[in-house]
């Protein structure tokens, strides 16, 4: 279970203290997927950071499946970032020099003991996204959204308890971005993960059966 319990951000700055979230308070279980909206500069993204461990509050708690990342020490902190966190990022983040199936591979090359699993489970997720016809394919040679189907693979190879996904449609015209939200889900209900969408599109935000929306710093139930 993730749980956020009074988190709040602020970052120094000249002038003093910026707050940009306040007694953030939300929790989700396996299997829900919640999208999260607001303006540009609402703290949508600080809020991404501090659920994927990146970045700690300023104050608060999070805790996945009771632990508290922010308690570990770096080396640990990494650890559990490999091993419960799956990220999607509006820029698909490829390494391009590197086939499908070695992007899709990347996280599992830290801490891994099971190659033999790991290599089935990418084979496997990339046929789910539907490219089992470019697993040997570079970046170069792909679509957007193409790119993007490997991004989403390359997150949940772990098989994380948590999704975290920043405008994950941001780049992609109406309707490759469709799809993506599409297969974003059908991947969820699959795994039974946590799954959390940061996004300005109100069309991919009304297909999460849980919304909120950052407002005056605080993250208030969407509609």
């Amino acid at each position: 279970m993730l749980q956020v319990s009074r988190v709040s951000k602020q970052y120094a700055t000249p002038r003093g203290p910026l707050e940009v979230l306040s007694e953030v308070t939300f929790a989700l279980s396996p299997g829900e997927a919640a999208a999260i909206t607001g303006p540009s500069g609402s703290g949508k993204t600080s809020l991404l950071c501090i659920l994927g461990a990146l970045d700690p509050p300023s104050s608060g708690t999070v805790r996945l499946d009771g632990r508290d990342p922010f308690a570990l020490d770096a080396d640990q902190a990494a650890a559990f970032r490999n091993a419960s966190i799956g990220f999607v990022f509006q820029d698909h983040c490829l390494l391009p020099q590197c086939s499908v199936l070695e992007n899709v591979l990347v996280p599992t090359l830290v801490g891994r003991g099971a190659p033999d699993e790991d290599m089935a489970r990418a084979r496997t997720l990339i046929e789910q996204v539907g490219l089992a016809d470019r697993v040997d394919h570079r970046p170069a040679a792909l679509s957007g959204g193409e790119k993007q189907r490997v991004a989403i693979a390359r997150a949940l190879v772990g098989q994380p308890r948590l999704v975290l996904c920043d405008e994950p449609t941001g780049n992609l015209d109406q309707r490759t971005a469709s799809s993506i939200a599409a297969l974003l889900l059908d991947l969820h209900r699959r795994q039974q993960n946590i799954l959390i969408v940061v996004t300005h599109s109100e069309r991919l935000a009304a297909q999460f059966p849980r919304r909120f929306e950052i407002v005056d710093k605080r993250l208030r139930t969407g509609r």
